[in-house]
Order: structure tokens, then sequence, then C-alpha cells
């Protein structure tokens, strides 16, 4: 039988200058399952440094409000205040090693240079929790890529992206009818 996810963490950092930008794609897809449940974002219980709300089916949404790098500590609270496994955690973040528009599930797996991803496993004590990765990438030849990751996207790849979070709702949501299995095979370009 597969988990079930209770807890989906779109990760993101927290200031208006890095809403559009390339890192915060977890946060835009947190946004638009909100969005389209039609519930609001409320502060976290318990003094706890986030914005969460509850999708129809019961789930938690969370939107870590620390620094990218300090956003296992949000996930951890939530995860402890509601008894919640990390296998039954479903983290969404932002990948430049995967092209522009690519969706990748794991079922666990390392950081892979992510910070907010190796925040989480440095708080959960463990790399056995799901994840969405939506590419962001290529970094482009002599770019910083912690620069590269803080940028906008550009006009020609803004369509990409909003094409890119559309999908990844869907898979959330297939996620959560199906299991991490109903993703296999589907077309994550």
């Amino acid at each position: 039988m597969a988990t079930e996810i209770k807890l989906i963490v779109g990760l993101g950092n927290p200031d208006a200058r890095y809403e559009k930008t390339r890192h915060n794609v977890g946060f835009s897809v947190a946004d638009l399952l909100a969005q389209e449940a039609g519930v609001a974002w409320v502060a976290a219980k318990a003094g706890i440094k986030a914005r969460i709300t509850s999708l129809p089916g019961g789930q938690r949404v969370l939107k870590p409000l620390e620094y990218m790098n300090n956003s296992g500590i949000a996930v951890r609270a939530i995860a402890d205040y509601y008894h919640i496994a990390p296998a039954e955690i479903l983290v969404m973040v932002d990948d430049f090693s995967l092209l522009m528009g690519v969706l990748r599930v794991r079922t666990s797996g390392s950081a892979g240079g992510h910070n907010g991803l190796k925040s989480i496993i440095e708080q959960l004590g463990t790399v056995e929790f799901p994840r969405l990765r939506c590419g962001i990438g290529p970094v482009p030849p002599n770019e910083d890529p912690a620069d590269f990751v803080l940028s906008t996207f550009t006009s020609q790849e803004s369509a990409a992206a909003a094409d890119m979070i559309q999908r990844a709702g869907v898979m959330v949501r297939d996620i959560l009818a199906g299991g991490i299995a109903a993703t296999t095979g589907k077309g994550l370009n």
C-alpha cells in the first residue's frame, strides 16, 4: 500500500523581492493548489514561521517563511505538531540541474545541492521523503548558480514556467489521488 501524503511543502524565500524568482517555484505551486481549492493561507500554529492551509482532502500545504537555508525548521515543527512522518511529506522544489519545464518525482534522495532540501534533511534526520523537482535550468555558462536561482524568468521562459507550475499542480493532485506510483509513466516535460 502506498504511503498517504499528509503534508505538501512548497519551498521558496519569503520576501516580496523573491516572489517571481526561479527559487520560488515551490511557493508558486503551493499557491496554485490553494487557489484552485479555494482555501486561504493562515499563520501556522505555535509561533512557527510559516503559512499553512488545508486542502479539501485534509492534506496540509505549507510555505515555510524562513529563508531557503532554514526552511527545514518549519517543516520539522509542523511535522512534529501534526504527527506527520517524513514519508508522508511531499516537498516541491526548483532544480537547476533539470531543463526548464521538466518535472521529476522521487520518493527519496539527496539534497542535490539544494539548500532547502539540505535543511529539511538535516531537520528530519532522513532523506526518505518524496519530492517533486521542477526544472528551471540550465544555468548559463559563467553564471553563478546562486545568482541564477534568485533571478526571474526571462520573457522567453515565462510561458514555459507558468505551464510547468500548472503541470506540477496536476501532478500533485495525481499523487494525492493515487500515490507516487500514479505519476509513473506520465509525460514529465
